[in-house]
């Protein structure tokens, strides 16, 4: 008789309840640092993709193509990203196409920056 051995699973082998919802939260705690609110209140994320297993990717834009912050926001998302327990790998991707508008953020954003 065959007896299969368990497999010794790491976390990162096991599925994340909600790392979706997670990822957001981690969104909503990295800030523009000319503008005070946080980059998916501003409509600076466009796309977040979960794929097996745990990797997660990010597609955002920022404010402008010039904008002085390029890559400090980027990297601040991917860290952030990565301190959930059990995520691979993170990749982060910048587009400018669509190109932003301030019709991107959100009610709660508008407000804030005093356009409502």
């Amino acid at each position: 008789m065959c007896t299969l051995e368990p497999k010794n699973m790491t976390t990162s082998d096991i599925e994340i309840p909600d790392l979706k919802e997670k990822v957001l939260e981690k969104m909503k705690s990295v800030y523009d640092p000319e503008i005070p609110v946080d980059i998916f209140e501003l409509g600076l994320i466009y796309d977040i993709k979960i794929f097996p297993v745990n990797n997660v990717y990010i597609l955002m834009t920022l404010t402008s193509p010039n904008c002085p912050s390029a890559e400090e926001i980027p990297n601040e998302v991917r860290m952030k990203t990565k301190l959930i327990a059990g995520v691979n790998d993170v990749e982060v991707e910048i587009t400018f196409d669509p190109p932003y508008t301030q019709d991107m953020m959100s009610e709660v954003a508008k407000l804030e920056l005093g356009f409502l």
